[in-house]
């Protein structure tokens, strides 16, 4: 819990001297030179155009805020986890792809047959293909049907799937 009270004060801390150093640099008046005549023979000069204190406060807060959501979207969320059900001794589940595979936990036990029933609704062309590479399965998933794998996990442990790009992945956890 102290790591992550120290990396969100060090993240915050870090963005508040972001802010500030910005803030400073904007504030300063342009030199001279800036100060040239323009088509309409008048000068132009920067600006500096002030602001209540509340907005700042209230963009610094939202800033935050939306690291914080990023931070948590990406590090702290834990994926969806489904125990698949077993029936007539063969394992099943079924994975809708769908911008992401949900469920993208799948626990099994190790040693069973296990099925998995990709339905694939997004079409983009990164998710037409998954692969587990610990079972050397890589299949084309086609637009709103279901595609169908099979395999067993020999022992306990994490087995991992992916699209086609490695960009959206799931897990496997046999028991």
């Amino acid at each position: 819990m102290l790591r992550k009270a120290t990396f969100f004060g060090t993240l915050i801390g870090i963005g508040f001297l972001f802010g500030a150093i910005s803030g400073a640099i904007a504030s300063e008046k342009m030199p001279d030179d800036h100060n040239m005549p323009t088509e309409t023979g008048k000068p132009t000069q920067f600006k500096a155009i002030e602001q209540p204190l509340t907005n700042k406060i209230l963009v610094t807060v939202g800033g935050v805020g939306l690291i914080g959501a990023e931070l948590w979207w990406f590090l702290l969320s834990k994926p969806k986890s489904k125990k698949a059900e077993t029936e007539s001794g063969i394992q099943e589940v079924t994975v809708v792809v769908d911008g992401g595979y949900e469920p993208s936990r799948i626990v099994v036990n190790a040693g069973q047959l296990v099925r998995l029933n990709f339905l694939r609704r997004d079409p983009s062309s990164c998710l037409e293909e998954v692969r587990i590479a610990d079972f050397h399965i890589a299949q084309y998933l086609e637009l709103n049907k279901t595609t169908t794998i099979e395999f067993t996990p020999p022992k306990a442990g994490n087995y991992e799937f992916a699209c086609g790009m490695n960009m959206f992945r799931g897990a496997i956890e046999a028991k």
